[in-house]
């Protein structure tokens, strides 16, 4: 072991299967009848028609045991509106196979619970924009003091694997970790298993992604050919899991392929088809509610309806999902500070993030057909003055670009996966 890194407190221990909930009001009738009702409401509010009473009763009642975040505080649950000002909400992947049944592998040999995927959504105070921060798995990260799902307190530790804290402490550990991490409050978090992940891309009817080269990963089962795939169920998690299959068989690659899947994910959200559709409303709140571990925050129906709304109005352009800046160390990756700072400060100010056009040999490649399918350019009239952009004139509206590699993409862009053959491995 590295003298950077400070083992674990000796007397942190297994979390008890026995969950406890000492510091947690007991349910009453009336408290289960608001969030009946509320779940009613959420559901009229975002699709305009009503659903039945027994279907929302259904949703209600599944909703999960809560997590309770150090992070939260105190205060009524938000109305069903669009939530006021800003808010940062992240959502935790976890390999973990307990109860997950069969297809993959034995969960008696598989004992890990690892967060393999985090992912830090960011709301501007004025729902102009939305930026997604992924963080690589490998990447060595201070891991602050925090409490566990048991109750206990669990040490500091200088340098260790960021996906190691959910296995540490639980989704705390993991929330903490990225408070410190990026100076960012975050209010809101889930956990959310494999079946959960495919669960979700079928509750949307599923995914349409563009495959540029083949994809063959053994590991996850996958072989797509290149073209457009519609993804959802088991491949989609197939999808999201292969590392091996795309750019250049590492992490780093695999969040690229992500953000593939999530800025098509966003395009199909956003279309006039799903938002008129209550069966896909209702099929997507329920599938969430049933397949996710959620923070005591996030657990109330109209909290997660008020997100939902201040993300429905941001243009495509706005929602930017990044890869947070790493550079390669023996072992895993080691956060770039300077391109870090540039990447939160551009965050913490609200400003939709402006990426570099760099290169790298795991990062998705333009659709060839989408600029086929772009609306044709209107002609200009010399005689009509062109519009003033006034960040063109007011230095303080002057986006300025992040290092180069800060990469990313907008959810505008359309772009394919670098696909990988089993030779190339």
């Amino acid at each position: 072991m590295s003298d950077q890194l400070r083992p674990r407190s000796k007397r942190s221990k297994q979390t008890s299967p026995i969950a406890r909930h000492g510091r947690l009001k007991r349910s009453n009738a009336f408290a289960n009848i608001a969030k009946v009702l509320a779940a009613a409401l959420a559901v009229v509010m975002v699709s305009g028609v009503s659903v039945a009473a027994l279907a929302t009763l259904n949703v209600a009642t599944s909703v999960k045991e809560p997590i309770r975040l150090d992070s939260e505080t105190a205060g009524p649950i938000p109305q069903i509106s669009s939530i006021d000002g800003g808010a940062n909400l992240l959502l935790v992947g976890s390999d973990s196979r307990v109860g997950q049944g069969g297809g993959y592998g034995d969960p008696e040999e598989e004992t890990a619970v690892l967060n393999d995927v985090t992912m830090l959504l960011h709301i501007a105070e004025d729902h102009s924009s939305a930026t997604v921060v992924s963080f690589p798995r490998d990447t060595y990260v201070p891991i602050p003091e925090c409490t566990g799902p048991d109750g206990e307190t669990y040490s500091a530790m200088s340098s260790q694997k960021i996906n190691t804290t959910l296995s540490y402490g639980g989704l705390n550990c993991t929330v903490s970790t990225v408070e410190e991490l990026t100076g960012l409050p975050i209010q809101y978090a889930a956990v959310v298993q494999f079946n959960g992940v495919a669960a979700m891309s079928e509750a949307v009817g599923g995914v349409p992604v563009c495959i540029a080269e083949p994809i063959v990963d053994e590991h996850t089962d996958l072989d797509l050919a290149a073209g457009e795939h519609e993804l959802k169920g088991l491949e989609a998690l197939q999808f999201l899991r292969t590392r091996y299959g795309v750019g250049d068989g590492s992490d780093l690659g695999r969040i690229s392929n992500q953000q593939v899947f999530l800025s098509s994910l966003v395009r199909t959200l956003k279309s006039a088809e799903t938002l008129s559709d209550p069966i896909k409303l209702y099929s997507i709140a329920k599938a969430a509610v049933d397949n996710m571990e959620l923070s005591t925050s996030l657990q109330s129906m109209d909290t997660m309806v008020s997100i939902a709304m201040a993300l429905k109005d941001i243009p495509l352009e706005k929602v930017v999902f990044v890869q947070y800046p790493v550079y390669n160390v023996d072992g895993g990756v080691e956060p770039d500070e300077s391109a870090a700072d540039d990447l939160m400060a551009s965050i913490l100010a609200d400003a939709s993030p402006t990426l570099a056009p760099g290169e790298a040999d795991f990062r998705s490649v333009a659709d060839p057909a989408a600029a086929a399918t772009e609306a044709p350019v209107e002609p200009v009239d010399p005689a009509v003055p062109a519009p003033t952009d006034p960040a063109a004139t007011d230095p303080a509206t002057t986006e300025e670009t992040l290092p180069s590699n800060v990469y990313g993409q907008d959810a505008s862009q359309y772009t394919c996966s670098a696909g990988r053959t089993l030779a190339d491995q």
